[in-house]
């Protein structure tokens, strides 16, 4: 059974004082019910789970009930035996936008206290968005991505104690040895060929078979894609999403890696906001990342991103090297000099970021160039940028040089992340190895902070 950490947090959640609901947010395919299925049974002697999709295909008992009534009598003919009290009981409601009524519902079942409610779903912001009674202050909303790259090395066989001493030197900035840091990456380029998704990494666990690895992906991409589909026809769309996300690969590839809005249907002129809800849909759905620019990088970085500048990546760097490389894993596996790797690092920098709480942004001006990523540094309310070099070349940043002598910006920090060994600092810049992201979380200091004190 794979390791997730999001199960500490809805194990104490569910052990709290709060009678809010969660509700756990992602795309399909990354774990939300195993996880929650998994926690569930273990803490209530009474779990009951109503799946709507699966009803909506099937009996379609839940489908058209919009009283909190209803609900009970109908949840106690198909788990009747299995409903007792609030203490003993939790039920979770799966896929919960696909019965959009339910969110509402959600605030009555809480104050009726009946028994302990969890939810999964996806889409959430558009549902919410077209719900006309918001359950404000009755839920909570806990994102939940695929394996990051430390449950990836515990997938592994990594240990505690093994995970304690990266974290020691990423947080005391201190190189691995050779032989160290050769395994890490070694686990970190396989990483890029299989991702995070659980159903993809148990097949290599299983396996260890790059042909089997990519049957798998193949049916997941297919997913999102007809997922997709499902949206639009709902929508009255014109297969634009589908498009969108299918562009998203061959994008990543070019120079500049950003969405181009006439090449989405080859029409010249075509503006960005012609396809808002596409773009909302791809990263509502989980699906995929969004990045916008930013030419004035100051705090906070949102109020100054630019809409009409946008990256797209997929949700899973697996799904990428998938499209990119099929089968042959030599190029990500030996690091091979013709082959440029730099979208996909970036991709698992995205991923990885995304993840562990970041709004991502990156810089781009005419003038000085282009950096990949900006995130906000709260400790000294100031934009740390963060630059992905895939080959030997790491040292060379000019973009990165020239936005770090531009003073009014007050960014007393960097970061170069690479397959580079040695951890070090020159200057305002420090250099440390790729995967060394895992440890980056948006809640906790960068690199040359001090404690918070007050």
């Amino acid at each position: 059974m794979l390791y997730r950490k999001i199960t500490s947090y809805i194990e104490d959640y569910l052990k709290s004082d709060t009678d809010k609901i969660l509700i756990l947010e992602g795309a399909r395919q990354i774990g939300k019910s195993f996880s929650i299925r998994e926690v569930g049974k273990r803490l209530y002697s009474n779990f009951v789970e109503i799946n709507f999709v699966e009803d909506d295909e099937g009996s379609q008992l839940f489908k058209n009930i919009h009283k909190k009534e209803d609900f009970y009598l109908t949840l106690s003919m198909v788990a009747g035996d299995r409903l007792s009290n609030r203490e003993d009981t939790l039920v979770f409601l799966d896929e919960i936008q696909h019965y959009p009524q339910y969110l509402t519902m959600l605030k009555f079942l809480r104050e009726d206290g009946r028994y302990r409610y969890i939810a999964s779903g996806s889409l959430l912001g558009i549902t919410l968005h077209d719900t006309t009674s918001i359950p404000v202050g009755s839920i909570t909303i806990k994102e939940m991505y695929q394996l990051d790259f430390e449950e990836f090395l515990i997938a592994n066989g990594f240990g505690t104690e093994a995970i304690a001493m990266l974290r020691q030197a990423y947080e005391n900035r201190t190189s691995l040895s050779e032989e160290h840091h050769n395994h890490i990456l070694s686990l970190f380029r396989r990483y890029l060929l299989v991702g995070g998704l659980p159903d993809v990494v148990n097949t290599y666990l299983d396996t260890h078979n790059i042909v089997r690895v990519r049957e798998v992906q193949d049916a997941i991409r297919t997913l999102y894609a007809d997922d997709a589909s499902k949206y639009e026809k709902e929508h009255n769309k014109k297969l634009l999403v589908r498009r969108i996300y299918e562009m998203i690969p061959s994008q990543m590839e070019n120079k500049k890696k950003r969405m181009v809005a006439q090449n989405i249907r080859g029409k010249k002129g075509d503006r960005f906001d012609h396809y808002q809800d596409e773009f909302e849909y791809l990263v509502s759905s989980g699906i995929a990342l969004d990045v916008h620019a930013i030419s004035n990088p100051r705090f906070p970085l949102s109020e100054s991103l630019q809409k009409n500048l946008l990256k797209l990546y997929l949700n899973d760097v697996g799904l990428l090297t998938g499209l990119l490389y099929r089968n042959n894993i030599r190029p990500v596996l030996d690091d091979e000099c013709s082959i440029n790797l730099g979208s996909v690092y970036e991709s698992v920098v995205a991923q990885e970021l995304r993840t562990h709480g970041y709004k991502l942004f990156y810089y781009d001006n005419r003038k000085q160039g282009e950096v990949d990523y900006l995130i906000d540094n709260y400790t000294t309310m100031s934009a740390h940028p963060i630059e992905v070099k895939s080959g030997k070349d790491y040292t060379i940043h000019s973009a990165l040089n020239n936005l770090l002598t531009i003073t009014d910006y007050h960014i007393s920090s960097a970061t170069v992340v690479s397959n580079e060994r040695r951890v070090y600092r020159e200057g305002k810049i420090t250099y440390m190895p790729v995967y060394f992201v895992m440890f980056m979380q948006a809640d906790t200091p960068q690199a040359d902070e001090s404690a918070y004190l007050f």
